[in-house]
């Protein structure tokens, strides 16, 4: 069987390594626009604040390394355009400009995403740049060695975080976004609150509900931002407005959602059967809510293309759906998240309630008895949980994966008060910091009169 995979972002390059571990002989073509596969974006704040010395270090694979496994690999070719009846696919050899055809049994999507462009007027200005890739973030680092006031438009985690960064090196940084709050994708409005504060405590200017209109050059080379209550003055903009999906080869070919994210099946099969799509370009199936939702993330990535590479011989491992479970380090603070926030849940019009624990991690006779922060979000009707957020001084990342786990499991906030968790004055109350918001989730309910509580399968393990 011959399998071509257009793209060797994350989700491409592990939808290889399955088929050749798992089917050694099948005939495995890669095409890469790029000189490079699987560059890790997410560590482009770590390569500026110096934490990282050699960008090239943020690859987790090579060309050489597929080509090993026995892959086809061909950077530098651009697929033109994709006939998904005959099964062919015209590609152009952007080194020699040499187009050529190709032919496929099964065809894996992995084209990734680009930054999307806001329709800002003088974007194309010298001194505004992208972020995503490698390249762009090899200028970034060249062009900021050289520039003081650095303006980063968009809030997300990449805006945040190369915020985060610019301040650590001794940048001014003006910091834009158009909503009320940062990170509104990830976290609810307090702890949203918080983020900005830090970042205010470090010296970053941060300009809410300012939606950026244009770009303009100075006359001493410096950019004019303009927003709609006042013009500033920056030597260097960085735009991090979000992702768009890369799909347009498979436009009117394959469904798709409003986004352009090619839409998939159990076990990441396009509407073409022939078709498997993975990473960025495509939905994933969002937990907390039942249905497909955009959401680039590289672990989504990694493990639609995986599945990708195994079910391209079959209906073998159906793909479980994700909760969007991150974190991120903001200065000093721990911000993880799983699930929905209370503020998203509530523009679904689902039935939510949510509760907030803030205390101490540990116990208070225990030096640095860290205060933490969770925001618990469930389902007042059936009581499951929905999403939480942590924020801390104290590293509590990983109760983010627990969080994730009970979501995907369908649990409960009764599930979650009494579920068995280790006790050790180092590291937790009697009651870990989970169990204890799950126990005030139960008793608002109580309060409320909504006192049934709603045992799930993990609950009755071993009744007879």
């Amino acid at each position: 069987m011959k399998v071509i995979i257009v793209g060797s972002t994350h989700a491409g390059t592990a939808a290889a390594k399955q088929i050749l571990i798992r089917h050694p002989e099948t005939d495995v073509t890669v095409y890469e626009r790029h000189d490079n596969i699987s560059f890790v974006s997410s560590g482009i704040y770590l390569y500026l604040t110096g934490k990282i010395k050699r960008l090239e270090d943020m690859f987790y694979s090579s060309p050489d390394d597929l080509r090993e496994m026995g892959a086809t690999v061909r950077t530098q070719h651009n697929v033109l355009r994709i006939d998904t009846a005959k099964k062919t696919m015209q590609v152009a050899d952007m080194q020699t400009g040499r187009v050529f055809e190709d032919d496929y049994d099964k065809l894996i999507m992995t084209t990734g995403s680009s930054v999307a462009v806001p329709p800002i007027i003088g974007i194309d200005q010298a001194n505004v740049l992208l972020c995503k890739n490698y390249q762009q973030a090899q200028e970034i680092y060249k062009t900021a060695k050289d520039h003081h006031h650095i303006a980063v438009i968009g809030a997300g985690y990449m805006g945040t975080e190369l915020a985060e960064s610019y301040a650590e090196t001794n940048h001014e940084v003006s910091l834009f976004q158009s909503h009320g709050h940062i990170l509104n994708n990830y976290i609810g409005n307090e702890l949203s609150d918080r983020a900005v504060q830090l970042l205010r405590d470090h010296g970053v200017h941060v300009h809410l509900n300012q939606r950026v209109t244009s770009f303009e050059n100075t006359e001493d080379d410096r950019v004019s931002i303009e927003g709609p209550d006042q013009e500033y003055e920056v030597d260097l903009a960085i735009v991090c407005t979000g992702f768009v999906p890369n799909t347009e080869l498979l436009r009117g070919q394959v469904d798709m959602d409003r986004h352009g994210a090619i839409i998939i099946n159990d076990y990441v099969q396009t509407s073409n059967p022939d078709i498997y799509a993975a990473g960025d370009s495509c939905v994933v199936n969002f937990n907390p809510t039942g249905k497909p939702a955009y959401t680039p993330l590289a672990t989504n990535a990694l493990r639609q293309g995986a599945l990708a590479g195994i079910n391209v011989f079959g209906d073998i491992q159906p793909y479980v759906g994700t909760q969007a479970t991150s974190a991120m380090k903001l200065f000093d603070y721990t911000l993880a998240t799983s699930g929905l926030t209370y503020s998203a849940a509530q523009r679904d019009h689902l039935p939510v309630r949510h509760a907030i624990y803030d205390g101490p991690y540990r116990p208070k006779y225990m030096p640095n008895p860290t205060e933490l922060i969770i925001d618990l979000v469930y389902d007042y009707e059936t009581r499951q949980i929905l999403g939480a957020q942590f924020w801390s001084e104290h590293d509590v990342s990983q109760s983010a994966n627990t969080i994730s786990v009970m979501i995907q499991n369908g649990n409960t906030i009764d599930d979650l008060s009494y579920v068995d968790m280790l006790f050790q004055p180092n590291f937790d109350e009697p009651f870990n910091y989970l169990n204890l918001v799950g126990q005030q989730a139960v008793e608002q309910e109580r309060q409320l009169g909504n006192d049934e509580p709603r045992i799930t399968a993990m609950g009755n393990w071993g009744k007879k």
